[in-house]
């Protein structure tokens, strides 16, 4: 099933969980926390930890923090230090993660804004399986299964919970408080702005570069899909790259991705060799895609510049790839020949 973007070339599984606060939310420094009277200082956090004001109230007293990163580790220490019954009961109020839970009358704000992000029809026939394995799990555990979804698309908060069952109580517990770490730390900059932020955003970006004529591929449209729906698109200007990040700003959700980069008009264009070089002016170190060719010589891909031929032989170039890392950088560079391309991952 394959979905396409709405206005503003945005998703509709990403809006609400962008990393953008709520509407309703007041930004603070970190010198204005330091600062608060203990109580104020945890009613402006209320909410970052679900239903457990006790953890921005113990925090208060280990101000100041230096940093934002600081701060976010002194409220995950405090979950950490906590008794086990404490620490048990701070698990089991979190709410189930399921179609069901929005319509919860008791779910936070946060909790339903992230949720509804998740978009979980996207998991199609599998969808049949996610509410008979969270009920397997809290049977298991004694708590809802805990992930922070606005790290991970919904096959893999899927993988993720099948893979979790098989832990031992003590191995999965320790799981759910570094996901509530990822949660939380979401939240946490949604609110409060300073020095030392954590880590929360990751970023793609491509690059085209014309090896027939050695120079960037000017006027390339490269969309972005996400399992089977239409992120983002954008055109390559005249350095061969786009105007902005193809991605920045929030998490780059867990999960497979494709980027199409649609070089037909572009390639329809090209010389046929009497004002390009018959050497390739670009060198890389990328493995190639090449297909072994049995071409006699002076007839191999890599030789003279193609001719002009309609159609050419480009048209829509296909790169997939994983993402495991939510806040890390992507760069996929094309590298774009008569015959060929490559690619890899860049920096």
């Amino acid at each position: 099933m394959q979905g396409i973007i709405g206005p503003g070339n945005v998703a509709p599984d990403i809006i609400g969980a962008t990393g953008t606060p709520d509407r309703g939310t007041i930004m603070h420094t970190l010198d204005q926390l330091n600062a608060m009277p203990p109580d104020a200082f945890a009613a402006t956090l209320d909410g970052v930890f679900e239903y457990a004001p006790w953890v921005a109230e113990a925090a208060a007293r280990r101000r100041p923090f230096a940093s934002v990163t600081a701060l976010h580790e002194a409220l995950m220490a405090t979950v950490h230090d906590a008794p086990a019954d404490r620490c048990l009961g701070f698990l089991r109020s979190h709410p189930a993660l399921s179609a069901i839970a929005l319509t919860d009358l008791t779910l936070t704000a946060a909790s339903r804004t992230e949720q509804a992000g998740l978009a979980m029809s996207g998991l199609d026939d599998q969808i049949a399986q996610f509410e008979p394995a969270c009920s397997s799990y809290e049977t298991r555990f004694g708590f809802p299964f805990i992930v922070c979804v606005r790290r991970q698309t919904p096959r893999f908060v899927l993988r993720g919970l099948q893979r979790r069952l098989i832990n031992t109580p003590d191995q999965e517990r320790a799981a759910a408080l570094v996901e509530i770490g990822h949660i939380t730390r979401l939240r946490l900059v949604d609110r409060v702005h300073g020095p030392g932020m954590p880590p929360t955003s990751g970023h793609l970006s491509a690059h085209v570069l014309d090896t027939v004529r050695g120079k960037p591929a000017e006027g390339i449209r490269i969309e972005v899909w996400r399992e089977g729906v239409l992120i983002q698109q954008a055109v390559t200007n005249q350095d061969g790259r786009t105007d902005v990040p193809l991605w920045a700003g929030a998490p780059l959700r867990i999960g497979r991705y494709e980027l199409r980069f649609d070089v037909q008009d572009y390639c329809s264009g090209w010389p046929d060799g009497n004002d390009a070089p018959s050497s390739n002016p670009i060198s890389s170190n990328p493995i190639s895609l090449n297909p072994i060719s049995s071409d006699p010589p002076g007839t191999h891909p890599t030789g003279p510049d193609p001719p002009d031929i309609d159609p050419p032989w480009h048209d829509v170039i296909p790169i997939r790839f994983g993402v495991a890392e939510p806040e890390g950088r992507y760069h996929v560079p094309l590298l774009l020949g008569g015959f060929s391309f490559t690619t890899y991952r860049g920096s």
